[in-house]
């Protein structure tokens, strides 16, 4: 309850646009002070639970390893973890590409389903709490890569979860 509760304030800081992205090329100790906040570290642990659900606890497990035998007693770099996990994946998905998306735009995706009869169609656009007139910068050109999972009537209890990557504005 308590790791929600932390998720849900760094939700509602990210979701103005005076916000920041989880990485981005600092010039200054001032701007590392900056990126090292609450919003941060709770919402990279959020992107590394919502990796591991969709990869599978397994596979997400074994991608730490590698990443950790390949930098053991190195320096890193994100990109570095997604590599591991690529590695992992055998190009079955673009880890990096999917995650990039993530840590490299301020705020999240607000996902609209809509169901008409037996289609149905997502869509996806930055949600913003409150426009900040003094922050406000156009955002039409953010996309996430949104993995997206779900559930059919035809469910057997043996494999109930389907997974769906959103990597464009709307799909079906």
């Amino acid at each position: 309850e308590d790791f929600l509760n932390l998720i849900f304030k760094a939700m509602m800081k990210d979701s103005f646009n005076s916000s920041h992205s989880v990485s981005s090329v600092v010039q200054s100790s001032e701007q590392i002070e900056e990126m090292f906040d609450a919003l941060s570290y709770i919402k990279g642990a959020s992107l590394l639970l919502m990796l591991k659900h969709y990869l599978s606890k397994d596979v997400f497990r074994a991608g730490v390893q590698v990443y950790l035998h390949n930098h053991n007693y190195g320096t890193a770099q994100s990109d570095d973890l997604w590599d591991s996990m690529n590695e992992i994946t055998n190009g079955t998905l673009d880890v990096k590409k999917m995650m990039k998306t993530w840590i490299l735009h301020k705020g999240f995706p607000l996902v609209t389903v809509v169901r008409k009869g037996k289609t149905v169609s997502v869509q996806q656009e930055k949600f913003l709490y409150r426009v900040e007139p003094e922050n406000w910068t156009s955002d039409a050109s953010y996309l996430w890569h949104i993995p997206l999972t779900y559930m059919t009537s035809r469910c057997n209890f043996t494999h109930c979860i389907n997974a769906y990557l959103l990597d464009q504005k709307s799909g079906m």
